[in-house]
């Protein structure tokens, strides 16, 4: 049984938990993946098909992750190009992927491995129907200070994605990065599908840079599964290689083939 709950399971359990048990009522079909013995697996098959989809939907009136929910919207400056320009996330809904990341401040250390490294790579995410957006909170002229100087002197160089400013610190915090007492965010990666729904997230702390390998790869993961619902990606799944389908008979032949 695959790790994934749809909106229906979330809501339904969460309404089973806040009300008590009517006086009488059978106990069997309360929590049937709880559960063991012919009665339990009985009261599963007879739930609604789309409580089997390994899709998570987060359900808003609860205080749940991010992941599963639409992406907060936000519309901000941003440094593309060496010029000014304004960015939406909503924009890029029904187009595009999205992998928003947020690094702590312009002109420091680790941040510039992690751009460059997006800008260097920025080709094979564009293959894939993928847009980066970097996100700080500094101004944009402090990121077109920084876009200006060379790599060789700390700088960025020229970038293929744009930077945008978050001075009102607004977006990380409603990403859930923000560092309230140092006015800055964690290393925050969100990675946005076309539907605007937050589908995998990742936070570091200061100090630790993140992979673009494993983001590509996750990303690519992330579209298999949406192209082909019926299946689920391994540990370490890449392109090419044999997926899972989330069921006994398609798991074992799964580990048979492994």
């Amino acid at each position: 049984m695959a790790c994934a709950f749809s909106a229906s399971t979330v809501s339904t359990a969460a309404a089973l938990v806040a009300s008590p048990k009517p006086a009488g009522a059978p106990s069997a079909c309360r929590f049937p993946a709880l559960r063991r013995g012919r009665a339990g697996l009985r009261c599963a098959r007879l739930e609604d098909a789309r409580a089997r989809s390994f899709v998570a939907r987060a359900a808003a009136e609860y205080d749940l992750p991010l992941v599963g929910n639409k992406a907060p919207d936000f519309a901000a400056e941003a440094v593309f190009d060496q010029e000014f320009i304004n960015v939406k996330l909503s924009d890029y809904i029904g187009k595009k992927y999205v992998i928003l990341f947020f690094y702590p401040l312009d002109f420091t250390f680790v941040c510039p491995t992690e751009i460059t490294a997006f800008s260097d790579r920025h080709e094979e995410f564009e293959k894939i129907n993928t847009e980066i957006l970097g996100v700080s909170v500094d101004s944009v002229f402090s990121h077109l200070a920084w876009v200006q100087t060379e790599r060789k002197s700390g700088g960025l160089g020229d970038l293929k994605y744009p930077l945008v400013s978050d001075v009102t610190k607004s977006i990380s915090k409603s990403f859930g990065v923000l560092i309230p007492d140092q006015g800055i965010a964690l290393r925050g990666l969100f990675m946005i599908d076309k539907e605007g729904v937050i589908q995998h997230s990742t936070i570091n702390n200061l100090g630790i840079g993140r992979s673009v390998d494993e983001t590509l790869r996750t990303l690519q993961a992330l579209q298999y599964v949406q192209e082909n619902p019926d299946e689920v990606c391994p540990a370490g799944w890449k392109p090419g290689e044999k997926s899972m389908k989330p069921d006994p008979k398609g798991s074992k032949e799964y580990f048979a083939a492994i």
